[in-house]
């Protein structure tokens, strides 16, 4: 585990000193969010989308950072040398996903709070603890399904268009699952905190399914690639 984290180290110094989060991707997110309001241009219609809205720019987003964290490591065979090294395959994919879970968990509470202020979204005291279990548990989903695709598409012509091609059919069960979560934190009249709750238990299916996934197949992946 200490190799993981000290891979998830260089991969958040590098996005540290890239500014990627900070001056593309949460702007981004931020701005999806506010192009949708102004479309919807209805409160009733905004308070109930916007928990969809929120973990769709999450989605967009979560691709836009992996694609980043594997270009840079193919483009200098940083992945190659680690692979070739002592450290395991499943110890790197276990660090760069650490690193976009890191990276995810905050964009992901910018756009809470910009749910909360863009559409009027509410959290009751008694809903915080479910938003926050679901939202930890869908970044880590998201997190370990993009790292799996990441390696997957990271040494193939046209890999940009290739990752989202393959990564969002399977990720459609989490955004739905993390929708809904996040639906029921927000006090929806639709669905009450005990679905919220089983909504959430499917995330942490999802989220261990394709971590134990991605832990086996990485350097497997990675080799076909190479």
């Amino acid at each position: 585990m200490r190799q993981a984290l000290i891979i998830a180290r260089k991969d958040l110094l590098i996005e540290w000193r890239a500014r990627l989060l900070l001056v593309r991707v949460a702007p981004f997110a931020l701005l999806v969010l506010v192009l949708f309001a102004v479309a919807l241009d209805s409160e009733p219609l905004i308070l109930r989308a916007a928990a969809g809205l929120v973990w769709l720019a999450m989605l967009f987003s979560a691709l836009m950072l992996v694609q980043r964290s594997f270009d840079v490591e193919t483009d200098d065979g940083a992945v190659d040398v680690l692979l070739t090294g002592t450290v395991e395959p499943a110890q790197v994919y276990l660090g760069k996903m650490l690193a976009a879970f890191v990276q995810l968990l905050a964009l992901a509470i910018t756009l809470v709070s910009g749910a909360v202020v863009l559409y009027g979204a509410t959290v009751g005291a008694d809903q915080l603890v479910l938003l926050v279990t679901a939202t930890l548990c869908a970044a880590w989903g998201l997190s370990s399904v993009g790292t799996l695709y990441g390696a997957v598409v990271a040494n193939m012509s046209g890999r940009d268009s290739l990752l989202a091609l393959l990564a969002l059919p399977v990720t459609a069960p989490l955004l739905i699952a993390a929708s809904r979560a996040t639906e029921a934190a927000f006090g929806s009249q639709t669905i009450d905190a005990a679905s919220g709750w089983a909504w959430t238990a499917l995330l942490v299916v999802f989220a261990i399914t394709f971590s134990a996934a991605g832990a086996a197949a990485f350097g497997t992946l990675m080799e076909s690639d190479t």
